[in-house]
């Protein structure tokens, strides 16, 4: 018998009814592959996320004969034999589907339909329902461990692909962001003073080179697009970008200055959305918060997901630590924000400076740090906890000649029990932090015990 996990019916059924079902299968599907392939297209070609993927010429010259390849595959599939062939094609099914980005969601989708479509044949043409159910069975456990192997090569491969394309987008960052910055400002402004010496010299009667089409426009659409992408500044210059080519370049005249103006209004907006794009790039590339010299909360998840591997393989521990500055926005108001920078830059030092250097200090919010100890037990996390409380309130922080200012600090402490979801040691402490701020303040608390 099969020990393949998922094919459980060819263990607990007679093996005449499992003949049966198979057969069953097998027929339906000779007789009506091409009706079945011809339903899965016609929905996917009209399919408002789907149909991106496809044209009828790539679906009549390649795919439909894909398909109807895999559906006699499928049925033809006996788990009691050798299934390395089928595993195979079913692996590099899924890294097609992971290089062409097919949405997993969609694949399921259509596994989804192929089942119904069968299902339902399966229903009209047998009057006995104990084989009708024998044989959906069947069918729903074959598609899906061909699913979960389409399934798991498309994810690995998918990974990859991202580390990839992270990777390269980091060094094309690197290789000198400062220099790219000044490069496409002088790009804009060099296709700025082309529009505007062209209305003295074309007479109003051709329009200037678009925007998009302009260098400056060709870096925003390929590699803006790949070292930004996501960004949500990128897209208020593209947006930008459609709004100068399709309704102030039509209508510019050098006789009507009003429009000059409105595009040079949109100019200075570009440029100032390309400085915040370039200096969040910076941030980004240096992995750290500027003001606090703390790490961002990028990678709070890539250090806190490896960490709780460590911890869950061997007999390494973790704490974490949620470090918060008591009547910070009182701070702000009697002081001004002036002030709260230097409590935070000095709170962010102190524990930078206290921390070994195998541990990682987020910051995590506003005045909220977040500490990650390796390698930590809960008693010498509280120990830890303890003495940085000590030590902010320690601190005399210079604000002029004759006054300084001192803070306190609330921690929330948690230390990992086996949840295999950072976010849940994350949200142990803050409910820790939570307490402490409660009980009142300058204090540590650990977080209970689920």
């Amino acid at each position: 018998m099969t020990e393949k996990p998922g094919l459980s019916i060819w263990e607990s059924t007679p093996e005449a009814s499992l003949v049966q079902s198979r057969g069953i299968l097998t027929q339906i599907v000779h007789e009506h592959v091409d009706a079945l392939v011809g339903k899965f297209y016609s929905v996917f070609l009209t399919h408002s996320e789907g149909s991106t993927f496809l044209s009828h010429s790539v679906v009549n010259d390649r795919l439909h004969s894909s398909l109807r390849r895999w559906l006699l595959d499928l049925v033809q599939t006996d788990p009691d034999g050798d299934l390395s062939g089928f595993d195979a094609r079913q692996i590099k099914i899924g890294e097609v589907h992971a290089r062409l980005k097919i949405p997993n969601h969609l694949v399921m989708e259509g596994m989804t339909l192929l089942k119904s479509e069968i299902s339902r044949r399966v229903a009209q043409n047998n009057p006995d329902a104990v084989q009708v159910a024998t044989t959906l069975i069947l069918l729903g456990e074959l598609v899906d461990y061909s699913m979960r192997l389409m399934t798991r090569s498309y994810v690995t491969d998918t990974t990859r692909r991202v580390q990839t394309d992270e990777a390269f987008r980091l060094f094309s960052l690197g290789q000198d962001i400062n220099l790219e910055r000044e490069t496409q400002r002088a790009a804009l402004m060099e296709w700025s003073q082309s529009v505007l010496f062209g209305l003295l010299g074309r007479g109003n009667k051709t329009l200037p080179v678009s925007l998009s089409a302009s260098p400056f426009g060709l870096w925003v659409r390929h590699r803006a697009a790949l070292l930004f992408q996501g960004s949500p500044i990128l897209r208020s210059i593209e947006k930008l970008m459609i709004e100068v080519d399709e309704d102030l370049l039509p209508s510019i005249d050098s006789e009507t200055p009003s429009s000059i103006v409105a595009l040079q209004e949109r100019m200075d907006e570009v440029k100032f959305h390309l400085n915040d794009l370039f200096q969040a790039a910076a941030n980004v590339e240096n992995g750290t918060d500027p003001l606090t010299r703390a790490l961002n909360r990028r990678f709070l998840p890539s250090v806190l997901s490896r960490e709780i591997t460590l911890a869950k393989e061997g007999p390494s521990e973790l704490s974490v630590l949620m470090v918060d500055i008591d009547h910070f926005k009182s701070i702000n108001d009697t002081h001004g924000h002036s002030v709260g920078d230097i409590a935070l830059s000095h709170t962010a030092a102190t524990l930078l400076d206290f921390v070994r250097v195998s541990d990682f200090v987020f910051r995590y919010g506003g005045e909220e740090f977040l500490i990650v100890l390796v390698e930590t037990g809960r008693t010498e996390a509280l120990t830890i906890a303890e003495r940085i409380r000590q030590r902010l309130a320690a601190l005399d922080i210079p604000l002029s000649e004759h006054e300084n200012l001192k803070i306190t600090a609330s921690i929330g402490v948690a230390t990992f029990e086996g949840h295999p979801d950072y976010e849940y040691l994350i949200n142990a402490a803050d409910r820790a932090l939570y307490e402490a701020k409660r009980s009142g303040r300058n204090r540590v608390i650990e977080a209970c015990a689920a």
